[in-house]
């Protein structure tokens, strides 16, 4: 994360589980007494990370405009995971591969959403474009409220290329698009597969979605024409997690 601060509650109290080298803490004087606080405080001191009290006056100049909920972790930098870290959890924890690659997502508040999405359905790690696309920012960390510290996110050079890789790996790859004649609940996701979704505004690319060994569309039954990619990535990963937890009961 560029500037190495993360903003609210839950995206602190996950960072000191995950084991985020924090180096200090800032909390507004008046919430020194609040039970999340208290939370946190108490793995700040198993961590050794320093924590000063601060007036809220202080938080808002550090964070301008954030709602930071009293506490800001001034922090190490988030690292981006590399493809052969990605590559070998599933094989770690005995799980078929689920991967998510997005194809150009700008918007930091859709990315922060689709992480926490990830998160709670077990994806193996989130892939991204180094350009063009939102990247790990304060806002993403925000919106995605913890999760950023548990879904390994790698930024890849060339989108087709690392498709290209995952299909070599034994990976089937899934894109979403909106004039696809197969619906989205017809594919067999308990493979090992990697979820494509596209930008804000183009949708997937050409060349990435000609890399798709199957282009999913999902039913919409109203007069909009288009779902918001976290709403969309969310309804393809909880199918994934709904195909796979049926498989394995």
């Amino acid at each position: 994360m560029s500037k190495d601060k993360i903003i609210g509650i839950n995206p602190v109290l996950e960072a000191l589980k995950a084991g985020r080298a924090v180096q200090r803490l800032l909390i507004a004087d008046q919430r020194k007494q609040d039970r999340e606080i208290q939370a946190i405080l108490r793995l700040a001191r198993e961590c050794g990370t320093e924590v000063r009290f601060v007036g809220r006056d202080a938080l808002n100049r550090e964070v301008p405009g954030a709602n930071h909920q009293g506490i800001i972790a001034l922090a190490a930098s988030k690292e981006y995971a590399t493809l052969d870290d990605i590559l070998k959890a599933p094989g770690e924890k005995g799980q078929a591969p689920l991967y998510l690659v997005l194809d150009g997502v700008e918007d930091p508040r859709n990315l922060g959403a689709i992480l926490r999405t990830a998160d709670a359905a077990g994806v193996h790690g989130v892939m991204i474009p180094d350009r063009r696309a939102a990247g790990l920012t304060e806002t993403v960390a925000k919106t995605a409220a913890g999760a950023i510290e548990h879904v390994p996110v790698v930024k890849v050079v060339n989108v087709v290329q690392t498709l290209e890789i995952l299909k070599k790996s034994g990976v089937w790859v899934t894109g979403a698009e909106a004039d696809s004649d197969q619906v989205y609940w017809d594919v067999d996701f308990t493979q090992p597969t990697a979820v494509v979704l596209g930008g804000e505004d183009r949708g997937v690319r050409r060349l990435v979605r000609e890399r798709c060994d199957f282009l999913v569309s999902l039913p919409l039954m109203g007069r909009i024409s288009s779902l918001n990619v976290s709403v969309a990535a969310g309804i393809l990963l909880y199918e994934a997690l709904r195909q796979r937890s049926r498989k394995s009961s």
